[in-house]
């Protein structure tokens, strides 16, 4: 876990977010503002609003009221160019492990020489050296989840965004993730991840939004939130209680 945060990376701030769906606000946040290069990770219980504010963040989901800013102005699609996005389960293109790379890195215009020194790289970061003519869709679970965030990190994006990338996955594919994460976030990739995970969050975060019914109800550096948290949900979450 990292106690520090800088002001190196892009700062992204909400304000005044909420969506509704059937008269019911699934997410109500009036003020988050992340300005710490992170890992930052996003706790709470289940339809606390983890993964619906990760993708309102991401701009996948526009809010009923409220908006997103990244660096002080209105979340665009050239913001959006500049973040990547992995999910749960990972999707991968019909094709090669290589191949599902070159994808991304010819969209980005890169030459043919260029795009097989990249590959060659992203593939020794993911432990994937061996594999780069497997059918992607043969991978095993974990393997799987690398290869998304691979594809992610092709991107070359300021932010990243995980939504619970681990949670399927055994102790070694999960330690092999965790790995690559704090990684591209020493590389200066602003991670935002959503977790169920309190040991994954003391391994990662460098600080905590904690959620519930849709509000964050905490926000604060890891090590603060972790050991001394202000909220009675926050405390009860971390104590294992149920929090609803």
């Amino acid at each position: 876990m990292r106690d520090m945060l800088c002001d190196t990376a892009s700062s992204l701030f909400v304000r005044n977010l909420r969506v509704v769906r059937n008269g019911k606000a699934l997410l109500n946040v009036s003020r988050l503002s992340l300005d710490g290069p992170g890992p930052t990770l996003i706790l709470g219980p289940n339809g606390a609003g983890k993964s619906l504010l990760l993708r309102c963040l991401h701009g996948l989901i526009e809010p009923d009221q409220g908006r997103v800013e990244q660096d002080g102005t209105p979340l665009t699609d050239r913001h959006k160019a500049q973040q990547a996005m992995v999910f749960q389960q990972p999707v991968l293109l019909r094709r090669s492990v290589a191949a599902n790379l070159d994808f991304v890195l010819k969209r980005q215009g890169l030459p043919r020489g260029a795009r097989k020194l990249r590959i060659e790289s992203l593939l020794a970061e993911g432990g994937l050296e061996g594999k780069a003519r497997q059918p992607a869709r043969s991978l095993s679970g974990g393997e799987a989840q690398r290869l998304a965030i691979l594809r992610a990190l092709a991107l070359d994006p300021e932010t990243l965004f995980l939504d619970e990338p681990t949670s399927a996955l055994d102790p070694n594919a999960t330690q092999m993730i965790e790995r690559m994460i704090l990684r591209a976030s020493s590389r200066g990739v602003r991670i935002v991840m959503v977790t169920h995970d309190i040991g994954q969050a003391r391994r990662l975060a460098a600080d905590i939004v904690m959620m519930q019914g849709g509000h964050v109800v905490e926000h604060g550096l890891a090590k603060q939130v972790l050991n001394a948290p202000q909220s009675d949900a926050a405390r009860r979450y971390l104590a294992g209680g149920l929090v609803t």
